[in-house]
């Protein structure tokens, strides 16, 4: 025999003390529109007694992944994404040593003003 779950044969579950009225396509809802860069509308539905403020302002519209907003003539703009780069490009942009030397002891100046103590750096 088969058993789960605590609600009683035939019950409804999620009805409650607030009735159904309050909860699920029986209560009170307002459309809400949103729009990507791509001219993609998303509907979402909100509770009718839901505060403004607590409505997004912008979510992530299902069909581009995009940002979508709720003003259609200006939509949140599409992300710039950084073209690939190489390994040589990562390398052609590293610091010389005289530079990271330099980093360091400006690093370890501004921990020492902190702390209070003034030792001198070894080299």
């Amino acid at each position: 025999m088969a058993s789960g779950g605590s609600a009683i044969r035939g019950s409804r579950v999620g009805a409650g003390p607030m009735g159904e009225q309050d909860r699920g396509y029986h209560a009170d809802r307002i459309k809400i529109s949103y729009w990507d860069a791509l001219g993609n509308e998303t509907v979402r539905y909100f509770a009718a007694n839901l505060p403004l403020e607590e409505i997004p302002e912008t979510i992530d519209s299902p069909q581009s992944g995009l940002p979508a907003g709720r003003d259609q003539l200006n939509p949140p703009s599409v992300a710039k994404l950084e073209p690939y780069k190489t390994h040589l490009a990562y390398v052609k942009e590293r610091r010389t040593e005289e530079e990271a030397a330099q980093l360091l002891e400006d690093a370890l100046a501004q921990l020492r003003a902190r702390r209070g103590t003034a030792a001198p750096t070894t080299k």
